[in-house]
């Protein structure tokens, strides 16, 4: 399961999961994919909605909580990643567009409630996708 705010690469890293070789475009529902859950950004900005995606994780093996290093939005509710029975792992997106927020992206994490190691990665140079691949097996 793949959450996230709007906008973060949700749907760019499900893609690449699933090899599926498009453009990404807006998700208006949940998405599932060959390896992936694709929830989209609204299902967190909406609080009523997070009991469906609480419900929806227990399809999942893992979820990965996004946080776009470019884009300081807080999107997720303390403590949120305790909700979940199966491992949560944190990834920062756009990793080095704006480093300077990288320690923003880990004090959202842990104020989440995910903890370390948190995974960079940049789907445009495929930086940090192997480490996270492994991270998943």
């Amino acid at each position: 399961m793949i959450i996230g705010a709007g906008g973060s690469g949700k749907t760019s890293l499900a893609n690449v999961f699933n090899d599926i070789d498009e453009p990404a475009r807006r998700t208006q529902n949940m998405v599932y994919g060959k390896r992936t859950l694709d929830v989209p950004g609204v299902y967190l900005e909406s609080p009523w909605m997070h009991k469906h995606i609480i419900a929806a994780a227990q399809d999942a093996s893992h979820v990965l909580m996004l946080v776009d290093q470019s884009s300081c939005r807080e999107s997720y509710p303390p403590g949120f990643a305790k909700a979940f029975r199966v491992p949560v792992i944190g990834v920062i997106t756009r990793s080095g567009e704006k480093p300077e927020n990288d320690g923003w992206c880990i004090r959202q994490l842990k104020k989440t409630g995910v903890t370390e190691p948190y995974h960079h990665i940049n789907l445009g140079d495929q930086t940090g996708l192997s480490d996270l691949v492994e991270a998943i097996k």
